[in-house]
């Protein structure tokens, strides 16, 4: 029993969790004896915070979504949100004790599970946390995963990721995870606002990606998002923007192989580059 610690990226401290008690497949159960009142708090502000940013900011399928996820007075344990997330459409929460590789990560979303941080950030960590803590994998990514196309995309993300691993191309396939999952942006109703889970967890980069001039914002495009890098420690610099969840499930209905055959050995993109690129 237990697992080792799974780091991404560079970092001066060891990887937060306690991996001992992750399962071969990583999960864990959520330990919610092990919760203080001030974690109760801690998430509790945190929900507030960001609830109030959200008008004009956030999707507003993900406005309509949050409410599902429960109590915001209190870390909400995984088995009461499972009760609705499942009846919406048949995914549900894991617990794990912190990021883990990328196989075990696939494997869990090909089969609708979403692995979800059970340990929460300190006081001190308000403004800002390096790796993802409960907050972020539940305010963030759970709302749209109530959300029947989205969750979809979600499922078939993992399922291409299994693929991936076996072409070698996880790379390519993460950058579309990031651009869209994480920091993805969408128009509706002809205005643009953020559904990606990296955004609306963060109360500045939600009015920053989608309010400031400063970074570049494209329609997505799966050759020119796979070529593209990006950085974990500041604001984007680059948004990919769809149209729809609609548009973004069937974009990636296609089989990738093709794509990452004809990738292999074209130039990577940094993350600010503002070139046009053919795909």
């Amino acid at each position: 029993m237990g697992q080792a610690p799974v780091v991404y990226g560079q970092s001066t401290r060891p990887p937060r969790g306690d991996y001992s008690r992750a399962g071969e497949d990583y999960t864990c159960p959520q330990d919610y004896a092990s919760y203080t009142a001030a974690d109760h708090d801690t998430y509790r502000r945190l929900y507030e915070r960001q609830r109030a940013l959200l008008p004009g900011l956030a999707s507003q399928a993900f406005i309509d979504a949050l409410p599902s996820l429960g109590a915001s007075d209190h870390i909400p344990r995984f088995e009461e949100v499972n009760e609705r997330l499942y009846k919406a459409t048949g995914w549900e929460l894991v617990g794990v004790p912190g990021l883990i590789p990328e196989v075990p990560f696939f494997t869990l979303l090909a089969h609708r599970k979403f692995p979800v941080t059970d340990w929460i950030r300190k006081p001190e960590e308000f403004e800002y946390i390096v790796e993802p803590d409960i907050f972020h994998d539940l305010f963030g990514h759970v709302p749209l995963l109530f959300n029947p196309v989205f969750a979809d995309y979600v499922q078939r993300y993992g399922q291409g990721g299994l693929k991936a691993q076996g072409l070698g191309a996880c790379e390519m396939l993460s950058r579309l995870y990031w651009y869209t999952i994480e920091f993805g942006l969408i128009r509706e109703a002809g205005k643009l606002r953020a559904y990606g889970a990296g955004i609306l967890s963060s109360s500045g980069e939600l009015a920053y990606s989608v309010q400031s001039p400063e970074p570049q914002r494209i329609p997505l495009q799966l050759a020119r998002t796979m070529r593209t890098r990006y950085k974990i420690d500041t604001y984007q610099q680059t948004y990919f923007v769809i149209g729809s969840f609609e548009q973004l499930f069937e974009m990636t209905a296609a089989d990738f192989a093709p794509i990452y055959e004809r990738l292999k050995g074209l130039p990577e993109f940094a993350a600010d580059a503002r070139e046009a690129v053919a795909t």
